[in-house]
């Protein structure tokens, strides 16, 4: 360890965020970084215990304890304190392809299962990773690495998301020619479109495209295969294709139709209008007032919110509709609210189920001065004007019993101008798993052997939430190393990844 008293001497600090009416002026990243002597101190808090959870990604009640990457988090928050920080960003090279992305959105599952956690504050594990890769581009320490002997075979990568990218990368560095297809405009997938400027500003995903690509991997955007190119084709030109795409089939929500009611949206829709409207500007100044003026995207602007759902995607539309400039903004989640403390059937180090106020929702109670969340409510009908246009719902609350949702009373009216569904997922989109002929399974994800990334066609492969459900950045990337050495090895009969 560092240092062996770290842990009572410093106390934890984590990178502040900017206060909220500053920050909601635009839409930039919101954390003050530590000092490189602060960290120095946050580092020197880990104490390399016997037992070090935090890196173990073992199950405890059906749910994983610590980081799934396996990241080496005692030895390089020790070359942390040290001031080591090339040898820091070494050890975190070994496990992970992208500390850039994790540093900046994981939920930190390390943190949870950190053993300073059970009595005290847990290490600052997810600031600590984001300042050596963050040191790492700044001191020159990444370069590209360009495989000095190429194997001759060629893999096709069906999205750039998290896995896609992963895989992308694994095996371009083992040797291989990677192409990737993504059919928007940029690669990122849901880091890209799904996750707002706030969370990870786009330039961080533009700096690895541009590594990736020095190191040979090509990148191909605006090409939707299914559509603009045939599975017959790529299974001709490539050695292995790998189905990457995510499971972006959104859950609907019964008697809303995004199709047919104006000012109804999915989550992801509404999120993509607004990274893309930032994108395409000419002005690279990320102001709200900057992108008022451009326009092109959805607007909240002194409407009446409601979002559906409380999850991340929720937050993140909460926190957008408030740069926008909504009138209101109220999210209706249909489980009841988590306990503010563990309850006892939920000890360290298991993942801690309590309530969670994120920055959304502390930027909804500054301006709105309350929490937005209502909890056991649902949408129960839809009402629009006579051009259709919505212009209020019902809720109601529910319950549920013997395994489905019941009402619970009687519906309330409340004004909405604007309706976003961040309900979630159910499964891959049909078209490209069409198009491969691949199983699927009854949660509508490509099917394989537990534990194992190829599908039931030859030569075809799959990782990410396509493979496992919708999920986070971090179990995208795991996956996506663990496909590719499992493609590695088909191409080769061999593999040392």
């Amino acid at each position: 360890m560092g240092k062996a008293t770290g842990f009572l001497e410093f106390e934890r600090r984590d990178n502040a965020n900017i206060p909220v009416k500053e920050r909601i002026k635009n839409y930039n990243e919101f954390h003050r970084i530590l000092s490189a002597d602060e960290r120095r101190e946050q580092g020197a808090r880990c104490m390399n215990c016997g037992v070090p959870f935090c890196q173990s990604a073992m199950k405890l009640s059906g749910m994983v304890v610590g980081c799934p990457l396996n990241n080496l988090i005692p030895e390089w928050n020790d070359e942390i304190y040290n001031k080591r920080d090339r040898h820091a960003f070494n050890r975190l090279a070994k496990t992970s392809n992208f500390p850039e992305f994790t540093g900046r959105v994981c939920p930190a599952l390390c943190e949870k299962a950190c053993i300073n956690g059970e009595h005290s504050k847990p290490v600052t594990i997810h600031d600590n990773e984001l300042f050596i890769i963050e040191q790492a581009y700044k001191e020159g320490y990444i370069k590209p690495m360009i495989p000095s002997v190429r194997s001759n075979k060629k893999v096709a990568v069906i999205g750039s998301g998290p896995s896609g990218l992963a895989v992308a990368d694994t095996l371009n560095h083992r040797g291989h020619n990677v192409t990737v297809f993504e059919r928007d405009d940029r690669i990122g997938g849901l880091l890209m479109y799904g996750i707002p400027n706030m969370k990870l500003n786009k330039d961080v995903i533009f700096r690895r495209q541009k590594l990736m690509e020095e190191e040979g991997v090509v990148f191909k955007t605006g090409v939707n295969v299914g559509v603009d190119v045939k599975s017959e084709d790529l299974l001709k030109e490539f050695d292995a294709v790998v189905l990457c795409c995510g499971a972006k089939k959104a859950r609907p929500l019964n008697g809303v139709d995004p199709k047919t009611q104006k000012g109804v949206y999915f989550a992801v829709d509404f999120l993509k209008s607004t990274t893309k409207a930032l994108l395409d500007m000419d002005d690279d100044d990320r102001s709200v007032e900057t992108l008022k003026k451009a326009g092109g995207y959805i607007s909240a602007e002194g409407k009446n919110v409601v979002v559906v759902g409380g999850g991340d995607t929720g937050n993140d539309c909460i926190g957008t509709v408030i740069r926008h400039g909504a009138k209101s903004v109220t999210a209706l989640e249909m489980m009841s609210a988590p306990p503010v403390e563990r309850a006892e059937n939920n000890p360290w180090p298991e993942w801690p189920k309590v309530l969670k106020v994120d920055y959304g929702h502390e930027e909804a109670i500054e301006l709105f001065g309350n929490d937005p969340r209502i909890y056991e409510t649902t949408v129960k009908e839809v009402r629009c004007d006579k051009k259709g246009n919505i212009k209020e719902i019902d809720i109601v609350k529910v319950g549920f019993e013997n395994g489905k949702m019941v009402e619970k009373g009687e519906p309330e009216t409340i004004p909405c101008d604007l309706l976003l569904i961040a309900a979630g997922f159910i499964g891959c989109e049909d078209y490209v798993a069409e198009e491969f002929k691949v199983n699927r399974t009854q949660r509508n994800v490509v099917e394989t052997e537990e534990g194992k990334y190829a599908s039931s066609i030859k030569g075809v492969f799959t990782a990410g939430d396509m493979h496992r459900g919708q999920s986070l950045v971090v179990w995208g990337v795991k996956e996506g190393r663990e496909c590719a050495r499992e493609v590695d090895k088909y191409l080769m009969g061999y593999s040392n990844l």
